[in-house]
């Protein structure tokens, strides 16, 4: 059974930690900035002693894992969001307090890139929904048309319906403007569907960054088979998105977790954008389609899902119906 956070409202406290990477230089005015706009937007905000700090992690880990485990048990803490991803969020798992986490009401974790790899545990271990969307660094951009915020997302119950946003976009660098609330446009883009003329498919949402996530693939904190044998019924919707690792290193990634079984209850894959490399003889593409085009699903690529903003936010754990029907590409997520 998936649980669900408690639904946000303004006056709700957010907190803010980070479990990876801390917040140095010129991203300190940015995080400042957000954390003020959260406060503009009604919410009341905490921010923890776990956030400015240079190096590969914002803490030493016992800091990192106790101050995100108090977070999450706090009744009073609605939501937790991190400034941004990082490198080595695994370093957390086993020092968190999972005990006292099952004992807890559900907090919505928020974020992507390296969070994925605490948002995939929290939902498989102590079936939680988790929010794969924006981090604090991005929360105040506007979305598209299309698109909806992470705010909204976990202030309702749904049915939440996003569609393709048709937009490519960039961040802009905190040098040239830490107070940005649009995306900087750079292109056009659509999803496009592999495997089928056309879809129309229902399954728990799972998934995340696949750099980060096929290190878990194997352990206690990535059973994503065992998920899906527990919500057969419903079947999965598995998403997943490239970071920045070459085309090959991505392909030996997804048949990791093909080979782990992460899409023996799937009923469709969507895949990410992604502007990460190709190899000389391999392309992002080629790699899904190595990796993933034998499991006979249907791939619905190019999805507003990952480190191309801008981001499609997913209930990790929600029912999610999927279609992609001529002109009709659309995502609809209900919590149940």
């Amino acid at each position: 059974m998936i649980r669900y956070p408690a639904l946000l409202q303004p006056g709700d406290t957010i907190g803010v930690t980070a479990p990876s990477a801390g917040v140095e230089g010129a991203g300190v005015e940015r995080i400042e900035f957000c954390v003020e706009w959260l406060r503009r937007a009604g919410y009341d905000v905490r921010v923890g002693e776990c956030l400015v700090g240079g190096g590969v992690t914002s803490a030493p880990v016992e800091d990192r894992a106790a101050e995100l485990t108090a977070m999450l048990c706090d009744p009073d803490v609605r939501a937790v969001v991190p400034p941004w991803g990082g490198e080595t969020a695994i370093d957390v798992l086993d020092r968190l307090d999972w005990d006292a986490l099952a004992a807890a009401e559900p907090t919505w974790v928020v974020g992507y890139s390296d969070i994925s790899t605490l948002l995939l545990p929290i939902t498989t271990r102590l079936g939680w929904a988790t929010l794969h969307g924006d981090n604090l660094a991005d929360t105040p951009i506007a979305p598209p048309a299309g698109l909806l915020p992470w705010l909204a997302v976990a202030s309702s119950a749904g049915p939440h319906r996003q569609r393709d946003s048709g937009l490519v976009a960039d961040w802009w660098r905190f040098a040239e403007d830490p107070h940005a609330t649009e995306w900087k446009h750079v292109g056009t883009g659509r999803w496009s569907l592999h495997g089928a003329e056309s879809l129309h498919v229902s399954g728990r949402l799972v998934g995340g960054c696949v750099e980060t996530l096929c290190n878990l693939a194997g352990t206690p904190y990535g059973d994503v088979a065992a998920f899906g044998r527990a919500h057969a019924d419903d079947g999965l919707v598995v998403f997943v998105e490239a970071a920045g690792d070459d085309a090959a290193t991505i392909c030996r990634n997804l048949h990791g977790l093909r080979l782990a079984g992460w899409f023996e209850h799937a009923r469709a894959v969507l895949v990410g954008r992604t502007n990460a490399p190709p190899t000389d003889t391999l392309t992002q593409r080629d790699a899904v389609l190595d990796a993933l085009g034998p499991t006979g699903l249907p791939l619905v690529l190019d999805v507003e899902i990952g480190h191309v903003p801008p981001h499609l936010p997913l209930v990790q754990g929600a029912v999610a119906t999927v279609t992609v029907d001529g002109d009709v590409r659309e995502i609809v997520q209900e919590h149940r």
